[in-house]
C-alpha cells in the first residue's frame, strides 16, 4: 500500500467517478474499487453481469478487439477486461461470469 497518500491524492478518479456518474448514470451500476494501492486507477466490475460489461464497454468506446478475455478458478469462471483513460484516470473494467454463461458477442474471436 501506498504510505502518506491523503483522500487529496485520490482525486483523479474520484473525479473521474463522479463524470460517469454524470454521463452514464442510466447505466447498470457496477461493483467499484479506488484505492490507495493504485492512486489513480477507478475500477469497474460486473459480477455474474456480462450484459452490463458489454453496455459500459461500448459507452466508454472501448473496441471489441481491446478485451483481453481468460478464464479463472480452474476454468469455471469466464473474464472479460479491458482498460481505458477517462479523465486522467486509468479506467479498469471487468467482467466475471459462470463459464456457462455465453460470452457477448463483441468478445467473440478475442485472443487469450
Amino acid at each position: 500500500m501506498s504510505e502518506g497518500l491523503t483522500l487529496d491524492d485520490l482525486a483523479v478518479p474520484l473525479r473521474a467517478l463522479r463524470l460517469l456518474a454524470v454521463d452514464f448514470g442510466r447505466l447498470p451500476a457496477p461493483a467499484l474499487r479506488v484505492g490507495a494501492v493504485y492512486p489513480n486507477r477507478l475500477d469497474l466490475s460486473f459480477h455474474d453481469d456480462l450484459a452490463g460489461f458489454e453496455v459500459w464497454r461500448e459507452a466508454l468506446g472501448i473496441a471489441p478487439e481491446a478485451v483481453a478475455h481468460s478464464t479463472q478458478s480452474d476454468g469455471e469462471t469466464r473474464v472479460l477486461k479491458a482498460t481505458a483513460d477517462f479523465a486522467g484516470a486509468v479506467l479498469v473494467l471487468t467482467g466475471f461470469a459462470d463459464i456457462t454463461a455465453p460470452a457477448p458477442s463483441s468478445a467473440e474471436g478475442v485472443a487469450e
